[in-house]
């Protein structure tokens, strides 16, 4: 009953989308008609008002607002209708003020050991420009911290289970997409045993990234198990609700506080490569061991309690207790829509890029760039450092893959190299640049993952693990084919038509 009611609530809000496009044709079917005589003037008072919201949104200086400034412009009323729903901040919200209080409340627990910090900028003044930026934005620098790094996601499942299997004190997991199969009864049946030895288990998952499955079921089964079970943002909850297109896009997985896991693995079985949906399913992940964890611990409290709403968590409980002797420093960050238009990890993307002396090489599924990070990387190709960047040649979604497609050009005749994984779908969402610096997490170059998505990853600098995420790269590559400029001006006159209609509404996809 819980899925019909839930599809039908997805069905509810695609009929909003559907009504604000009759309402559009209605109107300027009554100018044309009805209003023949007014028509100029009256078309003129419709775009006065929409030149007005345009000027806020210059103003506001974002580079999601430019994709709002043309929709509002071409289609007033429809314009007016997306944007009310899905483009502005509704600062006025409950949703929003419980982010921001809980943001406040978690900026108590994320203090900076100056001595770390300190550490770091003496040994690379440049990269830690972007660590003092994101310590700014509430997310500590950390040292003694071990960082194993996984190729394929089924390793990092192997030991994810071993390590759940250990657990004494709790165990926190947060997903995007669970489905049915191998990797979820296996893990269902290791939590609903530590459940049962006292251990406390926590679950949060995301209600449309549970569709097939049913968040409800899940949370009814495993709360007879002893399992406490969240569901972010459900779909069912409030049809006038206008946040049902932010959804929690994170993956963490944290063990006694001393063990944590991030990546772009969903708890589905394409994730470990034991079923075949796109070919071989390329996907990454890291594993943490000490002080570093608290970092993505904090991250996933903050988004417990802004799903629940209510219930009010004891931050210290969570801690590490271990201490890792190892080199290298961390920082995990998250970011999600309550930060538009400011977001953190879009301006760490933004520094790395342009803080890049040699190399920096990107693996993304998706590829939606807005003019600000496709011009940053233009200029940093230009000035000679090595970009290259591995999307799909098996996609997932078509028309994604189309803009993927429609951006390649403007990037390779700045000198960036794009490779397409040839073997099947690369789900992997990875960084690395000049030996020094990289990224492992969920965080997608589209706008989904920098405006509509909370998201989460880890900085690593000078950590052994960012040299193993090189190699991974470049045997990637191998098996990857090169996209020629050649190939790509060639592309069918059908093509290039889609594909520009997609770009504009590439915010949407």
């Amino acid at each position: 009953m819980n899925i019909i009611r839930k599809r039908a609530s997805v069905l509810v809000r695609a009929l909003i989308v559907l009504i604000a496009v009759i309402i559009q044709l209605t109107a300027m079917f009554l100018i044309v008609t009805l209003l023949h005589e007014y028509a100029t003037w009256f078309y003129l008072v419709i775009e006065v008002v929409s030149i007005a919201v345009v000027f806020l949104l210059v103003n506001d200086s974002s580079s999601f607002n430019s994709f709002w400034i043309v929709i509002i412009l071409v289609l007033p009323v429809f314009g007016y209708c997306l944007y009310f729903m899905w483009g502005r901040k509704h600062k006025n919200s409950k949703f929003y003020k419980n982010y921001k209080r809980i943001s406040e409340k978690g900026r108590e627990y994320k203090v900076q050991d100056p001595a770390v910090l300190s550490e770091l900028t003496e040994m690379h003044p440049n990269k830690a420009q972007v660590s003092r930026y994101l310590i700014h934005e509430g997310f500590p620098l950390y040292k003694n911290t071990s960082v194993k790094y996984f190729d394929v996601g089924e390793k990092k499942f192997d030991a994810l289970f071993e390590d759940l299997e250990k657990a004494e004190k709790f165990i926190l997991m947060e997903y995007f997409i669970v489905s049915d199969g191998e990797i979820w009864q296996k893990l269902k049946e290791i939590l609903a045993r530590k459940a049962a030895e006292k251990v406390e288990v926590r679950l949060l998952i995301d209600d449309f990234g549970c569709l097939v499955i049913d968040a409800e079921k899940i949370r009814h089964e495993l709360s007879k198990l002893g399992v406490r079970v969240c569901i972010f943002s459900p779909l069912t909850k409030d049809v006038s609700r206008f946040t049902f297109n932010y959804r929690n896009h994170q993956k963490i997985a944290i063990i006694d506080g001393n063990i944590g896991y991030t990546g772009g693995t969903n708890l589905a079985d394409e994730y470990a490569n034991i079923i075949e949906r796109f070919g071989h399913w390329k996907d990454t992940a890291i594993r943490m061991e000490g002080d570093g964890v608290w970092g993505l611990t904090e991250i996933f409290l903050e988004m417990w309690e802004l799903s629940k709403g209510t219930e009010k968590l004891n931050y210290d409980k969570y801690r590490p207790t271990i201490s890792v002797d190892a080199p290298g420093y961390v920082q995990p960050v998250a970011d999600g829509p309550a930060n538009n238009p400011d977001n953190p990890i879009e301006e760490m993307y933004t520094h790395l890029i342009t803080k890049a002396r040699d190399y920096i090489y990107f693996t993304t599924p998706y590829l939606v760039l807005d003019n600000r990070m496709s011009d940053d990387l233009c200029r940093a190709a230009r000035s000679g450092v090595d970009v290259r960047i591995i999307t799909p040649r098996i996609y997932d979604k078509w028309y994604v893959y189309m803009v993927n497609i429609s951006n390649y050009g403007h990037l390779m005749e700045n000198g960036i190299k794009i490779y397409e994984y040839v073997p099947g779908f690369i789900h992997a969402k990875n960084i690395v640049s000049d030996d020094e610096c990289g990224v492992c997490g969920t965080i997608n170059m589209d706008y989904r993952s920098f405006y509509l998505h909370y998201e989460c990853g880890v900085l690593m600098t000078e950590v052994p693990a960012v040299m193993d995420i090189k190699e991974d790269f470049l045997n990637t590559m191998r098996v990857s084919q090169r996209v020629s400029l050649d190939e790509w001006r060639n592309r069918p006159i059908w093509q290039k038509c889609v594909q520009w209609v997609l770009r504009i509404f590439s915010p949407l996809l």
